[in-house]
């Protein structure tokens, strides 16, 4: 299982349970990377996308404790449950996708994070733990700083040297 985000200066995530910022290139990084996979995520998440719709082509896993049963997407009510859905697929093919506590709590089963980092401070009121300064993770890939819609970003990859089984 992977982590997929973006983070500006200060590792925030996300504002108003929302993103905070609108980066082109970056989100066709995140659509090119989850499509055909199976994306993971809280309910929170699940309500901030428009008309609260999970992602098109890819299968959407909700955890969702309380929450009712959708024909759009796979809700589950537990971690057990969702360690036991997420076991049916090839975990190089899961994406944890949000929010601050689904990142928080899966983090530690996470085999890789995929961080575009934003050269920007968004005011965050969500944070991603600082990979840099967590040792069991190490910074496997970064590319160039590159210029888009007025922000500098840099695509990393972050390998966990000590992953969790579930």
């Amino acid at each position: 299982m992977k982590a997929i985000l973006h983070a500006d200066r200060e590792w925030g995530i996300g504002k108003n349970n929302g993103l905070m910022f609108r980066i082109p290139l970056d989100m066709q990084f995140f659509k090119n990377t989850t499509t055909g996979n199976v994306v993971v995520m809280g309910s929170n998440t699940l309500k901030s996308f428009p008309g609260g719709k999970p992602l098109k082509d890819r299968v959407n896993i909700v955890l969702y404790p309380g929450g009712g049963k959708r024909d759009d997407c796979i809700v589950v009510g537990s971690l057990e449950e969702l360690f036991a859905e997420i076991s049916k697929y090839d975990t190089e093919r899961v994406y944890v996708i949000g929010g601050q506590m689904m990142y928080k709590t899966l983090l530690p089963y996470c085999t890789e994070v995929l961080v575009t980092k934003v050269d920007a401070v968004g005011n965050a009121d969500a944070f991603f733990e600082n990979l840099d300064k967590n040792p069991d993770f190490s910074l496997v890939y970064q590319s160039e700083p590159q210029q888009t819609n007025g922000y500098t970003v840099v695509f990393t990859r972050y390998k966990n040297l000590k992953p969790l089984a579930y």
